[in-house]
């Protein structure tokens, strides 16, 4: 692997959208999303008593962007890093035990498998990506540029 890859060549682009804590909010995104034939590789949520972040990583970024926009949705952008895994007991703890050698802090993670291939992925937003790739590239961690 390139230990000297650019850290922007490194990242996924994520879709971060703040819904409303409302039973039909989450259907209401999926049917959108499905009706504009996009995709969703991965998904998560986190919410509270009012609102939520969903998050998600498609097939294609900008249209699915476009049409939660042009839909009233609030939706941004979001660079995530996505890091393989081994998919065996203690797959996570490794990476995990690589990421505090380096002492920097992750802000949220969520998983994307592939039972086919039974390769693992975590996506991961960190406090500070850039020094988070270096430092991970120089331990040899393999990075996805895709989710396919």
């Amino acid at each position: 692997m390139n230990t000297n890859a650019n850290a922007n060549q490194m990242y996924i682009q994520q879709i971060s959208i703040f819904l409303e804590n409302r039973v039909g909010k989450l259907n209401q995104v999926t049917n959108l999303l499905a009706k504009f034939g996009i995709d969703i590789r991965t998904i998560a949520l986190a919410d509270t008593n009012d609102f939520g972040i969903l998050r998600l990583i498609v097939n294609d970024t900008e249209k699915a962007l476009s049409v939660l926009q042009e839909n009233n949705f609030t939706a941004k952008l979001t660079n995530v890093v996505a890091v393989k895994v081994l998919d065996e007991p203690g797959g996570l703890a490794t990476i995990l035990g690589k990421i505090d050698e380096i002492g920097v802090s992750v802000e949220y993670m969520y998983a994307y498998t592939k039972p086919v291939n039974k390769e693992a992925v975590m996506i991961f937003r960190f406090a500070d990506d850039e020094s988070a790739i270096k430092s991970l590239q120089d331990k040899n961690v393999e990075f996805l540029h895709t989710l396919n």
